[in-house]
């Protein structure tokens, strides 16, 4: 059987990679002759397939072991909230200098719009003195918690590739989101409970929808499990009317001899794997109803965070946020629909839309901010921030006229405002500077690959060594265009 399996294997050797594996043999020996020693390649992580989500080491001392990431869907402006430009206000109104349109690609804004300047009054706070809105005045309070980078950019500026890029590190379909890359690299510290879970508020799927939590080309036990924050918390944790938990034992039992003789006559790890997953799955009916109910919690806590138990509520998730941190999953990722201000209509206008999408997210952000902090969470636990890509300084004009009927930007993809808080980063900081409109960066760019290859580095890898074999390439998060540590955020 062993002989079998081995000559099955050889057969399954692509030429591609022969000729791949080959060259590289060939160069490591000749470079070793000359007395140099090659680059390191990928880790060589190794699972138990009976435990695929077991907990397993980093390359060096993390100072993360969990994310909690906010992501606003739509984009929020960064103008409007974090990025004050004083210029931008004398502007306000005036035509659109000719540099800020030419060879620049617009979702929307056609011919020659007028500037926009900030609708909202700003102040500085706290003992760093960063800017914020008066639309955010709980987060406000937060800021010496906070690193703000002004500076992040992306390659896309329509929102489905753009979410796509942001989260999996390519804007096509079928690659691993952050969240299956770190519980694929890392495990997960409690066995009873997926590695990697996505909770929805806004009333919409993000654009991308399930790829932004799926697992790509890795193993499918390190997707996201979306949570539900009305009936099941994930479906078909309840079983079924006159099934038991007896029976339902009796019937996994069965189900995993079944397996166990499939994995004695063809030996395909995944057989093992699959055996785990209904274990876990098994395990989960107790766990996932014990984490996912917030009624238990105190009175003082709910009026914190503004809760509402049993609401479709981004409050209600911030809480459960904290829950699945506290309970030992590693990656919790939120994701907010309702941020798209461009003004063609009242929902989607700064003035209207942008202000009640502000009042669902402050409470309850800075609510779990203190709740972190005052558990020692915060230590330990990287909370990040923004959204897929930023907006213009300039008022949307669809259709090229004088501007929308409410009023909104477009999209920037320039230069956006993202923050970062807890494990590893440091505090009170603001990082880089966009020009006096807020348009461009002005010194110390961030492209999404740099952000990937921080967050990884917090977790304890190389971005460039995290890599899977797939089509041919050590694929990674960080793709294969140039990306950095951002060394300067972190403390």
């Amino acid at each position: 059987m062993l002989q079998a399996h081995q000559h099955e294997k050889l057969h399954q050797i692509t030429r591609r990679r022969f000729l791949r594996d080959c060259p590289a043999g060939i160069g490591a020996l000749w470079m070793a002759s000359q007395g140099i020693s090659p680059a390191a390649g990928r880790l060589k992580i190794s699972h138990d397939p009976s435990a695929p989500l077991a907990p397993l080491l980093p390359s060096f001392a993390p100072k993360a072991k969990r994310v909690i990431y906010l992501h606003m869907d739509g984009a929020p402006s960064q103008l409007e909230l974090f990025d004050y430009k004083p210029q931008l206000v004398r502007y306000n109104g005036k035509e659109c200098p000719k540099e800020y349109l030419e060879g620049q690609r617009f979702a929307f804004i056609q011919g020659v719009p007028k500037m926009l300047g900030p609708q909202f009054e700003f102040k500085q706070h706290g003992q760093c003195g960063a800017w914020v809105s008066d639309r955010l005045p709980e987060l406000a309070k937060h800021v010496d918690k906070l690193c703000f980078i002004k500076t992040m950019q992306t390659d896309q500026f329509n929102h489905g590739p753009a979410q796509l890029l942001l989260h999996t590190g390519n804007q096509n379909l079928g690659y691993p989101a952050m969240g299956s890359w770190l519980t694929w690299g890392l495990g997960t510290e409690n066995q009873n409970l997926p590695g990697f879970m996505v909770l929805i508020s806004g009333g919409r799927f993000p654009r991308a929808g399930a790829s932004l939590w799926g697992s790509g080309f890795l193993p499918s036990v390190y997707q996201g499990v979306q949570c539900r924050s009305t009936g099941d918390p994930i479906l078909n944790t309840t079983n079924p009317a006159g099934i038991s938990r007896e029976i339902r034992r009796a019937a996994l039992d069965t189900l995993s001899k079944l397996n166990t003789k499939a994995h004695e006559d063809f030996g395909d790890p995944e057989t093992i794997t699959r055996i785990a997953q209904y274990e876990m799955a098994y395990r989960m009916q107790v766990s996932v109803p014990e984490v996912m109910s917030i009624k238990d919690e105190p009175p003082e806590i709910h009026a914190m965070y503004g809760t509402e138990p049993g609401k479709d509520s981004f409050a209600n998730n911030c809480l459960l946020a904290r829950r699945l941190a506290e309970s030992g999953v590693r990656f919790i990722q939120l994701f907010d629909w309702g941020w798209d201000s461009h003004g063609s209509n009242a929902g989607e206008s700064l003035t209207d839309g942008f202000v009640k999408k502000c009042q669902d997210i402050d409470k309850a952000i800075g609510a779990l901010l203190t709740d972190l902090d005052q558990r020692g969470m915060l230590e330990d636990t990287l909370v990040v921030w923004g959204g897929e890509f930023g907006r213009t300084p300039m008022q949307e004009n669809r259709g090229g006229g004088d501007g929308n009927r409410f009023t909104g930007r477009d999209h920037n993809p320039n230069a956006f405002t993202m923050w970062m808080a807890g494990a590893g980063v440091k505090a009170g900081l603001t990082y880089g500077e966009t020009d006096e409109m807020g348009y461009h960066v002005a010194r110390d760019p961030v492209h999404l690959r740099d952000l990937h290859a921080t967050m990884l580095n917090l977790f304890g890898f190389d971005h460039q060594r995290l890599a899977y074999p797939f089509q041919g390439l050590e694929q990674k998060l960080t793709g294969v265009k140039p990306a950095k540590v951002v060394k300067g955020i972190l403390a």
